[in-house]
């Protein structure tokens, strides 16, 4: 057990010398994202929207879209990121030469995206915080949970698809019919309860709605042992599901 813990950090490792090589390229994009629909919606159309749930639209903006940077972070890294690192590099090919296995490939990969989610939704907390959008700033740390929870599941749903596409093109598909789906329908841009019941049943079993519902709990102050209790829950049974149907595609992929 613990020298597989050993071999799987080290694939958590190799990932983190190799992106922060581009550190400040690689982090860009994960502020600046977030920061430009906050002013373009937040600012704009909130000028509009004066009320959702008792608060202003940017509050309301606020906590999705600090959850949907580990949605975003773990989905690319377990699907371009380790397609690329599969096909092109042969990266896992000379590492199944050495004692580490799938297994420790696919641990070590989930590590890594967990990590990345957790850290990209604190960051991303801090500069809405600073805003003030925060109703009480010391609950930041905790959202490092709810980054990590979100981006097991979706980092798995990235690594099902670097085993079933046949190009990288193919991502593309990927995106448009799951994971802009997820982003659009999650409860970020507007409450989900006015969506038709059809939506919203669908909607209960997207990893990224759970995210949404503890970052709210946590930035809102409102009910956060329930929302741990009850969207925390589903996500860590989806990480296990998510994880285990990844680890046996992946192996396919990487044996053959």
């Amino acid at each position: 057990m613990l020298s597989t813990l050993q071999l799987c950090f080290h694939i958590t490792r190799r990932n983190w010398i190799v992106y922060k090589k581009d550190l400040v390229a690689n982090i860009s994009p994960t502020v600046a994202d977030p920061a430009l629909v906050l002013v373009s919606l937040g600012l704009g159309l909130g000028s509009f929207i004066t009320n959702v749930e008792g608060m202003s639209y940017m509050q309301f903006l606020a906590p999705g879209l600090t959850v949907a940077t580990a949605l975003f972070t773990s989905f690319f890294e377990s699907s371009y990121g380790f397609y690329v690192r599969m096909t092109y590099e042969n990266v896992y090919k000379a590492m199944l030469t050495t004692p580490i296995g799938v297994k420790e490939v696919v641990i070590g990969e989930m590590v890594w995206v967990g990590l990345k989610g957790a850290v990209m939704a604190v960051g991303v907390a801090i500069v809405l915080a600073l805003f003030g959008l925060m109703t009480n700033p010391w609950l930041i740390p905790a959202l490092a949970s709810v980054g990590f929870l979100v981006a097991l599941p979706c980092g798995a749903m990235g690594l099902l698809s670097s085993a079933m596409v046949n190009n990288i093109n193919q991502f593309q598909t990927v995106y448009s019919f799951l994971i802009a789906p997820l982003y659009f329908l999650s409860g970020i841009f507007f409450p989900i309860s006015e969506m038709h019941q059809a939506v919203r049943w669908a909607a209960e079993f997207f990893p990224l709605i759970h995210g949404v519902r503890l970052a709210q709990a946590l930035f809102w102050e409102r009910g956060i042992g329930e929302a741990f209790l009850y969207s925390g829950s589903i996500l860590v049974i989806q990480s296990a599901i998510l994880c285990a149907l990844a680890y046996s595609q992946i192996k396919k992929k990487l044996i053959n």
